[in-house]
């Protein structure tokens, strides 16, 4: 069963964290600009599974999902599967330690501006790539 308005509203609330990114991008909060752009790249990717009709699991990292599905994706998604798994991953891996930390590391002080630019640009394009087969008026 396809959810077509929960997956426009994933989308929405992504495209809404494109705009708090900027804010946070302004005020050099790294960190928080990597782990708002992996929610970014989350719901956007979750609101597509919910789109072609596929439950989305409970995980940060769809990645693995978009790939056992991609017969029922977009054709036009197809050439970019790999730019949208290669941003789950990524961002997934820095989603707890941008946000938490560890002991032996502070996320301001870790995450730098250069981190902040690939975060931020995998979920411009993400959102970017996803937006017209999910939203064709978004």
């Amino acid at each position: 069963m396809r959810h077509l308005e929960l997956a426009r509203d994933h989308l929405r609330r992504a495209q809404a964290r494109l705009l708090a990114l900027d804010v946070l991008f302004e005020a050099e909060s790294w960190a928080d600009v990597v782990r708002e752009s992996q929610e970014a790249v989350e719901l956007t990717l979750k609101g597509l599974l919910r789109w072609i009709g596929v439950e989305p699991p409970r995980v940060h990292d769809v990645s693995p999902v978009l790939e056992a599905e991609r017969d029922r994706l977009p054709p036009a998604l197809l050439a970019e599967l790999a730019t949208l798994t290669g941003a789950s991953r990524r961002l997934r891996r820095d989603r707890e330690l941008a946000f938490y930390g560890a002991d032996d590391l502070t996320p301001s002080g870790f995450y730098g501006r250069e981190d902040a630019e690939a975060a931020r640009a995998a979920a411009r394009t993400t959102v970017e790539l996803v937006a017209p087969h999910v939203s064709p008026s978004a």
